[in-house]
This record gives C-alpha cells, structure tokens and sequence, in this order.
C-alpha cells in the first residue's frame, strides 16, 4: 500500500513539474498602486499556499468555537 501512496505522490509531484514547466509566461498583477510580474506558475503556486493557510485558520478557528460550545453545554448539563 505504501508503493502505491509513494506513485501517486511522484505523479502529483511529476504533474506539478510539468505544470511549472509549461508555464513559463510572465503574468502582471496590478492591486492598488503595486505590480507583480511573475511566471503563471508562481503566482498559482502561491494563491494556492495562501489559500491553504486561510483555510486552516477558518478550520481552526471553528474548531476551536466548537469545542467551547460543547464544553458549555456539557458543563450546564453537569450542573
């Protein structure tokens, strides 16, 4: 099972390599009175990790909501 993990991992990694590759123009973002010039893959790469670390912040953050909910409710209900 592990070799199995291990392919689909390297033809993940394989895909994102040609994807970088292939992508190579360069790509101009103008927000407010700032430009970025990057490749197309770079700037994708990088909204992709941003919106990873957004993502586990809302997670993390409902989680933790959550489990102050629970612990209300089973603390009132103790009482």
């Amino acid at each position: 099972m592990r070799l199995f993990y291990l392919l689909i991992l390297l033809a993940a990694a394989g895909a994102v390599a040609l994807f970088a590759l292939e992508n190579q123009e360069q790509l101009t973002l103008h927000f407010f009175d700032r430009s970025l010039t990057q490749s197309v893959s770079v700037i994708l790469g990088a909204t992709y990790l941003l919106g990873m670390i957004s993502g586990w912040t809302v997670i993390g953050l409902l989680r933790r909501s959550w489990n102050r909910v629970t612990e209300e409710r089973q603390y009132a209900n103790s009482r």
